[in-house]
């Protein structure tokens, strides 16, 4: 009996330490936690990749902005014009040969002028025409053959003249195009050349043209002889018009 009563209390001083309030027991707040840097490996890369391309990115636009600078610059300088030009002295060279062939003598490169002297000097002896007026063709014909060689030797010095002159623009013009900055200076520089070329061939023309007509002169003039030739035997062969003799003294006062 005594047992089971100790064995009582002894349960319920148990019981009475279980059933104690929680506030009465201390409470233990948990640690704080600890701050740690996570190093993530694929996500460095990731970042290194992303720089990698912005950098390349931003060195393409470098280089496409030094290209389109470039591009620039090229066509600035193919828009350059050629700061010389030699039109002036070819066009006196012109100029000159040109004034030489306007002055030719008597018979001028017209053709109403020649077909007028054709008619009239170059044309068929005329019957009723007196002997003063043949002789005074003949040596109209003779002037006009001498004064187209004439010509024709002037336009020749004219062209020998504008040698010297050529040679110099062409020593400029070739310098500028050999040192031609851009297309357009080329191009103008080759323009010129070709404008050199065509006031050579303006001077051999010219001269071709002189010495063509001092040798038509000349060849009219031979034929217009020969019909007055023909003209001047008619008339001496003509009955009652042949040659009659005449008395000739040879040494004056009888001596």
């Amino acid at each position: 009996m005594t047992r089971f009563r100790s064995r009582s209390r002894a349960a319920r001083l148990a019981l009475s330490i279980l059933a104690a309030p929680l506030a009465l027991t201390p409470i233990f707040a948990p640690p704080a936690a600890a701050q740690w840097i996570v190093y993530d490996p694929s996500n460095y890369a990731q970042n290194v990749l992303t720089a990698a391309r912005s950098l390349e990115q931003i060195n393409n636009q470098i280089t496409s902005l030094q290209n389109q600078a470039t591009s620039l610059i090229n066509q600035a300088r193919n828009l350059a014009s050629l700061p010389f030009s030699s039109l002036q002295q070819l066009q006196q060279s012109v100029q000159r040969t040109q004034q030489l062939l306007q002055q030719a003598q008597r018979i001028a490169y017209d053709v109403q002028n020649i077909d007028q002297a054709f008619r009239t000097t170059y044309g068929n002896a005329s019957m009723s025409a007196s002997d003063q007026q043949l002789v005074a063709d003949a040596r109209t014909r003779w002037q006009n053959t001498v004064g187209g060689l004439q010509d024709a030797m002037r336009v020749q010095a004219g062209v020998v003249g504008n040698i010297d002159t050529n040679r110099t623009q062409m020593s400029a013009l070739v310098g500028q195009s050999q040192g031609a900055t851009g297309a357009l200076q080329a191009t103008q520089a080759g323009n010129q050349l070709l404008a050199l070329q065509a006031q050579q061939l303006a001077d051999l023309t010219a001269v071709v043209a002189a010495n063509g007509r001092a040798q038509a002169m000349q060849s009219a003039e031979q034929a217009a002889a020969a019909e007055q030739g023909r003209e001047q035997r008619r008339r001496f062969l003509m009955p009652g018009t042949s040659y009659q003799p005449g008395n000739a003294r040879m040494f004056p006062n009888g001596n």
